[in-house]
C-alpha cells in the first residue's frame, strides 16, 4: 500500500518492475523513479463508478481535496458536502 503525503490515507499500489518501491495503482509512471509502469484496467475497480454522474458531480469544498460528494459527503475525506 501507498501512503497519500498529504493526508497519510492508505492507497492501492503495485510495486514498480523498475526499482522495486510501490506505486499508486493507477499510475503511468513510477512516482519514485520516473519509469513508465504497465495499467490493467480490468483490475481497477471503484464500488462507487456506476453510482457516480459525472455531468452533476460536486466537488469537495476542502481545496486540497480531490473528491467527489455523494450522500451528503466526500467520498474521499468525509467531510460534510455544502
Amino acid at each position: 500500500m501507498v501512503k497519500c503525503p498529504e493526508c497519510s490515507k492508505e492507497i492501492v499500489g503495485k510495486e514498480c518492475a523498475s526499482c522495486g518501491k510501490d506505486t499508486p495503482h493507477e499510475s503511468l509512471f513510477c512516482m519514485h523513479c520516473g519509469e513508465k509502469v504497465e495499467v490493467n484496467t480490468e483490475d481497477i475497480h471503484d464500488e462507487n463508478d456506476s453510482e457516480i454522474d459525472f455531468k452533476d458531480r460536486v466537488l469537495c469544498s476542502d481545496g486540497t481535496c480531490t473528491g467527489i460528494i455523494i450522500n451528503g459527503k466526500c467520498c474521499e475525506c468525509g467531510k460534510r458536502g455544502n
